[in-house]
């Protein structure tokens, strides 16, 4: 008797296979998520209370070039890497990856670099599992593939604490327009145990809360659906994604103009220290340096103060996104997706504010669908959302997170992302067909 083409002896074969495999791998990336997410609270606080060392920026700089010029020439390019290995398998994906961008994540952080986590986690994750996929014998080409995708969800799922969205986003994230259906096990199964190692370590999230709009004693799941409320979801997704092709069309043209500015790549992240000290002093605040989730200072714009009233200024989101666009257009490591959050919440914030609708929703709906359309996965921002805040208002945030996709065309923050279907109504870019 058949399932699906496969016998149970072999459907049987092939889930203890992979139990054991992504179990593994996601105990190792859950646990150098853990050590990553320590450090990081470490530097951070250590830069808050030392506010001098955003001087030293520059300097920092010079040591990650010198070292990824010495060392890391062949991971350099990071998350995309990861992405070719699993289209086009070659030359695997090295194991250094993982300390190196650990190191250059925490330098970044350290001395104020405006950068996430994500592409850190990631990073590890994929590199950790090319590791494994070395010493393990009898894995054939597709294995070592649905192996790096598997080792995406559990960097995903270990810094962001959401599984299923780890999992969903690293079969969305590949390919827009369609996913690997064979890949869900392994990627599913690595998300949830990296996620739980993290919790097993004792690392926390941040949560947010989102008041609720079910009238008191309803039976309703979901929160009423408001015609204006949805209309203006619709516009904010517009300026949402709009931000996101801003974000990723800066980051892309700042990298090549450095690149074509300064032939050694040591001077990128020193002129792009430079740059973060200048842009500080510029607007006259520390708010956008650093990670951007919370700080001690209690009138300082976070991702978190962004959810109350008052808690943003009007252009807080696009001084961020140039912030951020710098830093890691520059050559500084680090992740994009946090940076991305703090855009959208800020952004958010502010369309609450201007158009009289609750600023608690419209940052969460900036949060993640800014992100979506970042990095073309709508679906995964989708679910995350129902993570972070509770599935009441899910229909907003579907309906936010896939405008946001559709108007923030083809230009993502990964070059190595496939687009074999294009977006309605958008021509698919020369650079999609030859990546």
């Amino acid at each position: 008797m058949n399932v699906n083409g496969l016998e149970y002896a072999t459907l049987f074969r092939y889930l203890m296979k992979w139990c054991l495999l992504a179990t593994l791998l996601g105990l190792i990336t859950g646990s150098a998520c853990a050590l990553f997410l320590r450090l990081l609270d470490v530097v951070t606080e250590l830069r808050f209370a030392n506010a001098w060392l955003l001087w030293l920026l520059p300097a920092a700089g010079a040591v990650v070039g010198i070292v990824y010029s010495r060392f890391g020439k062949t991971v350099e390019s990071g998350n995309n890497l990861i992405m070719e290995e699993i289209h086009e398998p070659g030359g695997g994906v090295p194991l250094r990856m993982a300390p190196l961008v650990l190191m250059g994540t925490l330098v970044t952080h350290l001395f104020g670099g405006s950068a996430g986590r994500e592409g850190t986690a990631v990073q590890m994750g994929g590199s950790l599992a090319g590791g494994l996929a070395r010493i393990i014998p009898g894995l054939d080409r597709r294995d070592v593939q649905m192996l790096l995708m598997a080792g995406i969800a559990a960097g995903f799922s270990g810094v962001f604490g959401t599984p299923v969205a780890g999992m969903i986003f690293s079969l969305e994230v590949l390919t827009v327009g369609r996913m690997s259906s064979a890949a869900i096990v392994p990627c599913l199964i690595a998300a949830f145990s990296s996620d739980q190692t993290c919790a097993a370590w004792g690392i926390g999230h941040t949560h947010y809360d989102i008041a609720t709009r079910l009238p008191t004693g309803s039976n309703l799941h979901l929160a009423p659906f408001d015609a204006r409320l949805m209309m203006m979801t619709i516009v904010a997704g517009i300026a949402f994604g709009l931000a996101s092709a801003l974000f990723a069309g800066l980051t892309h043209r700042i990298s090549d103009l450095f690149r074509k500015a300064l032939s050694l790549p040591v001077l990128r992240p020193v002129l792009g220290g430079v740059l973060v000290i200048g842009l500080t002093q510029l607007v006259g605040t520390a708010d956008f340096l650093g990670l951007g989730v919370s700080s001690p200072d209690r009138t300082a714009v976070t991702i978190v103060s962004s959810f109350r009233c008052g808690g943003a200024e009007t252009w807080s989101w696009f001084w961020k996104l140039v912030f951020t666009a710098v830093t890691l257009g520059s050559g500084f490591k680090g992740g994009e997706v946090t940076p991305l959050f703090f855009v959208g919440a800020a952004l958010g914030n502010t369309l609450a504010t201007l158009f009289g609708l609750p600023v608690d929703l419209f940052a969460a709906l900036g949060f993640v669908s800014v992100f979506a359309g970042a990095t073309n996965t709508p679906l995964a921002c989708t679910v995350m959302a129902v993570e972070l805040f509770g599935g009441e208002h899910v229909h907003y945030f579907a309906v936010s997170c896939l405008v946001a996709y559709l108007f923030s065309s083809h230009a993502g923050i990964y070059s190595s992302q496939r687009t074999d279907t294009p977006k309605p109504g958008l021509r698919k870019q020369g650079g999609d067909e030859a990546s």
